[in-house]
């Protein structure tokens, strides 16, 4: 198993024991307008997926890792997605659980995941797409060297109103 780990976190790969943690960030109600999302996932759903989760990311072109503090305890999820080999490149997307949070966790995690990227991926480049009001997000990507790249206008509806979405990109 492929595990990568610096002071703060490890990554390794989602397991069968992740899935009530994995169950509680995806029905989430405050994070469904970040992803997108408007219906729960059931627990055997996840399993499910889980299950599958060994497959080639040249195939499914996305791999998500749980992120593990040092006592080993999953405290959230980085996935790489839209992985485009040909042209070195892919979104990445992290959650990290509440009560983790603003405690450098999300940082390390980016670090990691961009070492992983950059070595056994070859990846020139990685992007996020965040919400234009998450500035907590906003400021974490930009403190690991993301570069705002440009705005989406009104490009998702959540809370009864239009919202932005800004890209941001790191170039290795």
């Amino acid at each position: 198993m492929m595990r990568l780990e610096n002071e703060m976190v490890g990554l390794r790969a989602i397991e069968p024991i992740d899935v009530d943690v994995l169950f509680d960030v995806e029905n989430d109600l405050d994070l469904w307008k970040y992803s997108n999302r408007s219906q729960p996932y059931s627990k055997d759903l996840l399993q499910r997926y889980i299950d599958h989760a060994h497959r080639d990311i040249f195939e499914t072109r996305q791999i998500k890792f749980t992120v593990i503090d040092q006592e080993a305890t999953p405290i959230g999820f980085i996935d790489l997605f839209d992985y485009e080999p040909l042209h070195h490149r892919a979104g990445v997307g992290l959650v990290i659980l509440k009560e983790k949070q603003s405690k450098g966790y999300g940082a390390a995690a980016l670090e990691l995941i961009g070492v992983y990227a950059k070595k056994y991926l070859q990846i020139h480049q990685l992007f996020a797409h965040i919400a234009s009001e998450n500035t907590k997000s906003i400021r974490l990507f930009e403190a690991q060297g993301y570069v705002f790249v440009g705005t989406k206008k009104e490009w998702n509806f959540y809370e009864g109103q239009f919202q932005d979405e800004s890209t941001f990109q790191k170039i290795f």
